[in-house]
């Protein structure tokens, strides 16, 4: 059985992946996002972590990772494989954000903002291809941010390091497509979440301002989104982005 590993898994848009693929039907022609074994992170709320392992019925199971920790990643992977089998799907969910116009923000916050978000999954990444570029097999989803298409006041380091995610997933589809490994990324719109609450609702308000669909983006509508770039029905789709924002950048 195929295991997928997905960071940031305690809550919000990751919590809604972890839940969407245990609830998967264990027929899914192979792919990894059905029937797989379920892995997630999480780095400071472990109850959090523990309820997402009870509330998937223990078919989903919580190791510890700190995204800015250079060689946790290495270790994390082959802890997972060695519980839960070969690693098939990688998605880098975890993030941080830190909200400061960009004459007054500080280096430190600067530096954890794209260390965490864009370091931490270019670690991630590197640590999962090895297996996935020998077994020829494998599907990575890279979670960006509307902030990375539409210049939002205060987030400068938020938008650089989700436009780098972007740029990374290109990058990395052209290197490893030839071993059948597939990269893409999916940019949500403004969705509410816990990482959200503090955004400014100004912030909010334009970044929804141009929704086509009433109902707006929920955490639900991001984890479809993942799963089937994750699964075999996307066999021919890397290097895209798939936008998931009711139509704001139409």
């Amino acid at each position: 059985m195929a295991t997928v590993l997905v960071t940031g898994g305690s809550r919000g848009i990751g919590r809604a992946v972890v839940e969407a693929l245990a609830a998967a039907p264990a027929a899914g022609g192979g792919a990894a996002g059905a029937g797989a074994a379920v892995a997630f992170t999480w780095c400071s709320r472990e109850a959090a972590a523990r309820e997402v392992e009870q509330a998937t019925g223990g078919r989903a199971r919580a190791f510890h990772l700190d995204l800015r920790d250079r060689t946790r990643p290495d270790d994390l992977i082959a802890e997972v494989e060695a519980a839960l089998g070969p690693l098939e799907g990688l998605v880098n969910n975890a993030g941080e954000r830190r909200e400061a116009l960009l004459a007054m923000m500080s280096d430190d916050d600067w530096e954890a903002v794209l260390d965490v978000n864009l370091g931490g999954l270019f670690r991630c990444c590197r640590a999962a291809l090895r297996g996935m570029l020998v077994r020829r097999r494998g599907a990575i989803v890279n979670l960006a941010s509307l902030s990375a298409l539409h210049g939002v006041a205060g987030q400068a380091a938020y938008a650089a390091s989700k436009a780098g995610i972007l740029g990374l997933t290109r990058a990395l589809a052209r290197e490893v497509g030839k071993r059948q490994v597939r990269v893409n990324a999916v940019v949500p719109g403004f969705v509410p979440t816990e990482l959200t609450a503090g955004v400014p609702a100004a912030a909010a308000a334009y970044l929804r301002a141009g929704e086509c669909l009433p109902g707006g983006v929920s955490v639900g509508a991001v984890a479809e989104a993942v799963l089937f770039l994750l699964s075999d029905r996307a066999a021919a789709i890397t290097g895209q982005t798939l936008v998931v924002d009711a139509g704001a950048s139409a």
